[in-house]
């Protein structure tokens, strides 16, 4: 099977059926992917209730990762190549297994709410790592960039993050991995996209649980049941739901349009955070934020215009 019929085997098994109107799915697709990826954040913290970070995130990723393959494989798609494995454990390292593990460890002192701006600042970085390829940041990209990372300095300084630094690094470095493992995949052979992304899950999920087991962490005797369902969310959800909405939008509405979740999630995360975890909000961190998402808007818009 070659690249392009695996990419139309992927979009069959994902996409929804056509007798739909897209005027329906499309704002349905862009409001579960705002709620999903903005709620995801608060559930980490309720599975961290019950079990250790990293082993969360293997769990989550094991699981997801285990359902899509197997899905796509009796769909017909072909398993990807050696060299396409390899590619996809070493992004998956970068992007799941400390992009999104980080999270999860950060989050055992961070509020979630901030977590989620934290990790809005990824395209941040993602311009300015561009600059190790050659695409070094126009003039209004470089000044969103500067924006940007004064809202990150803000956000370290204000009352959320600045009472634990261990946090603030690893949200940090979780964002600049993402961005890194995202630009260096672009120039790897890949699987297809939803192949892709279920090898990613499956071998940074192996990567995670002997990570977990390396650092000490053990199964626990007896979790929350709410620990648990947080877990099955994330996978369930997280993981398969929000990414067939995200690749479904990919395919049939405008990048701008379809990658705004980078500027919704950030916000919704702080409003569940506040309203269902009772987390509270410095009105520095608010402030942060807007500067962040102020920053990221400004590089945005300005390639939006070139493209």
């Amino acid at each position: 099977m070659n690249d392009s019929s695996c990419r139309s085997a992927a979009t069959a098994a994902l996409a929804p059926t056509t007798s739909v109107s897209s005027h329906i799915l499309v704002p349905l697709a862009l409001l579960s992917l705002y709620l999903v990826w903005g709620s995801t954040y608060l559930a980490i913290r309720v599975g961290l209730a019950g079990y250790p970070p990293f082993l969360m995130a293997a769990l989550r990723f094991i699981g997801a990762g285990v359902a899509l393959y197997a899905f796509l494989r009796w769909r017909g798609m072909a398993a990807p190549t050696r060299t396409q494995w390899i590619n996809s454990t070493l992004t998956g390292i970068m992007l799941l297994g400390l992009g999104n593990g980080l999270v999860c460890y950060a989050e055992q002192t961070v509020a979630s709410g901030l977590a989620a701006v934290a990790i809005a600042s990824m395209p941040l970085f993602a311009g300015l790592f561009g600059g190790l390829y050659g695409h070094w940041p126009r003039r209004a990209e470089a000044v969103g960039l500067g924006i940007g990372f004064a809202g990150v300095v803000l956000l370290n300084l204000g009352g959320g993050l600045s009472g634990s630094p261990l946090g603030a690094l690893a949200l940090i470095a979780s964002a600049a991995l993402w961005a890194f493992g995202s630009m260096w995949s672009k120039r790897r052979n890949m699987p297809p996209a939803a192949m892709n992304t279920a090898a990613q899950m499956l071998s940074s999920g192996v990567v995670l649980l002997v990570f977990s087991l390396c650092v000490g962490e053990r199964w626990p005797v007896a979790p929350p049941v709410s620990a648990t369902l947080a877990i099955l969310y994330l996978a369930l959800a997280g993981s398969l739901v929000g990414f067939s909405a995200y690749l479904y939008l990919l395919n049939t509405v405008r990048p701008a349009l379809a990658t705004s979740y980078a500027y919704v999630n950030p916000p919704v995360a702080v409003l569940i955070g506040a309203l269902f975890g009772g987390e509270t909000v410095h009105p520095s961190d608010l402030l942060a934020m807007a500067v962040i998402l102020g920053g990221v808007a400004l590089i945005a818009l300005n390639r939006r215009r070139d493209s």
